[in-house]
Formats: C-alpha cells, structure tokens, sequence
C-alpha cells in the first residue's frame, strides 16, 4: 500500500514537473517573441531615424548647392552685364558719331 502511495505521489511529481517545464517553456517563448518584438521596433525606429537624416542632409547639401550657383549666376550675368554695357555704349557712340558726321 506505502508503494502504491509513493508511486502516485512520484506520478503527481512528475506531472507537476512536466506542467511546470510547458509553463516555463511557453513564458520563455513568450518572452523571447517580446524581445524580438522590440528588437525590430528599435531596428525600425532607427532605419527611419537614419533615413530622415539622409534626406535631412541631402536638401540641406542642395539648398547650399542652390545657393552656390544662383550666386555664380549672378556673378556671371553681372559680368556679362558690365561688358555689354561698355560695348552697347560705345556701339551707340560709334552710331550716333555717324549719325552727325
């Protein structure tokens, strides 16, 4: 009778222990799914963190690119305005000199 008794006793055990090792294996699993979840939230964040500093940069880059060449712009347009103002007025003079003449 002792024996059947310690035998159902080291039945419940083990049931206990198998119970126990599915709870422990299903909160391990959950708890790595978790961590996987927040591992790819944070890989995300910083991807979309990374690319809008890209873009940050790039129009920053082209805004000083713009910049630069409307100011060359200017500068040649104001040169070739200097030159031809010169060339124009004494064109102007050389048409007006024939003119009198």
């Amino acid at each position: 009778m002792e024996l059947i008794k310690q035998i159902k006793e080291a039945e419940q055990q083990a049931k206990e222990i198998v119970e126990k090792a599915k709870r422990d294996a299903t909160e391990l699993a959950d708890q790595t799914r978790r961590q996987r979840s927040d591992m790819l939230r944070q890989a995300q964040e910083q991807r979309l963190k990374a690319i809008q500093q890209a873009v940050d940069a790039a129009q920053q880059q082209g805004r000083k690119e713009v910049e630069a060449l409307a100011a060359e712009g200017k500068k040649q347009r104001d040169a070739l305005l200097s030159t031809s103002r010169s060339k124009i007025d004494e064109l102007a003079g050389k048409v007006l000199a024939s003119l009198w003449n």
